[in-house]
């Protein structure tokens, strides 16, 4: 099928982008790499009367670093990340992540904003962001604001973003020395959606117990969560397989898991527990 018709826009800076969602608002979608966009309105399940086209907006176009944040454009690509930007464990977390994002032709358009804004229950940038706790900076035209991510998904593709809102920004922390990480994720076949994934970030003291961890469940429910009693479990423990049971357990007792054609509730449970631990086993082994 084809699109239903719309008003093509393509401002080249900010502002008048900022300008036509003011104008527009409700009636107007982003279009920035495409990817989800277009499949929706080709399939009539989205029907903006307007396209504001970001691609000629330079300034959206970049990677960088400041106040202890890797800060993402609004048009980086995914395929940015294929190779690590950073010489850091963030920058090798995110080019491991990036490997299990769909297939090479979408990486090369989609982009990491808009997978954020799209809000698929099965992203991957979306459980980094909640996990890390990014910062997600908002333009309209009354100005910018910062979300927190953990703030910032309300429900299966659904966000904060309100209808003159457009993403320009991701900001995500640097981890320092002595960081860890594990992802891991489980789909019916390379490129598919997620059934279920994890992501654990730890910090191992120098008397080798956990000084702090961040872990952090997408694919599970209709958005990405972060496991806060399991973190607190893993804080101040030794990294042994009993206290990473100990915080599978936690995890699966503190999701709601989705059900569809793929698996029951209990069956995206049980993937659950098992990334947990295989995630922290791969943290604790890298």
């Amino acid at each position: 099928m084809k699109p239903p018709p719309f008003e093509y826009h393509r401002p080249k800076t900010v502002r008048q982008m900022a300008e036509l969602l003011d104008k527009y608002g409700a009636d107007a979608r982003i279009l920035a790499g495409g990817q989800s966009l277009m499949p929706s309105m080709n399939f009539r399940l989205s029907r903006p009367e307007h396209i504001i086209d970001i691609n000629q907006i330079s300034e959206l176009d970049h990677i960088s670093v400041a106040d202890d944040h890797l800060v993402v454009g609004a048009l980086t690509r995914h395929e940015a990340f294929e190779e690590p930007v950073t010489e850091d464990v963030l920058g090798s977390m995110l080019s491991s992540v990036c490997r299990h994002l769909a297939h090479w032709p979408i990486r090369v358009r989609g982009t990491f904003a808009g997978s954020l804004a799209h809000a698929d229950p099965a992203a991957e940038w979306c459980l980094v962001a909640v996990t890390v706790n990014a910062t997600i900076r908002v333009l309209s035209t009354e100005g910018q604001k910062d979300i927190t991510a953990s703030d910032f998904f309300k429900g299966g593709f659904q966000t904060a973003l309100g209808p003159k809102d457009a993403i320009i920004q991701v900001a995500l922390p640097f981890f320092g020395e002595g960081t860890r990480y594990g992802f891991m994720e489980i789909s019916r076949r390379t490129g598919d959606f997620a059934l279920a994934m994890v992501l654990s970030v730890i910090w191992l003291d120098e008397d080798g117990r956990i000084g702090k961890a961040l872990l952090g469940v997408g694919g599970v429910q209709s958005y990405p969560l972060r496991m806060y009693e399991a973190e607190a479990r893993l804080k101040g423990a030794l990294p042994t397989p009993q206290a990473f049971h100990e915080a599978s357990e936690l995890v699966g007792a503190n999701l709601d898991p989705m059900e569809d054609i793929h698996g029951d509730a209990e069956f995206r449970r049980d993937l659950a527990r098992t990334l947990t631990v295989r995630s922290l086993e791969r943290a604790l082994n890298r």
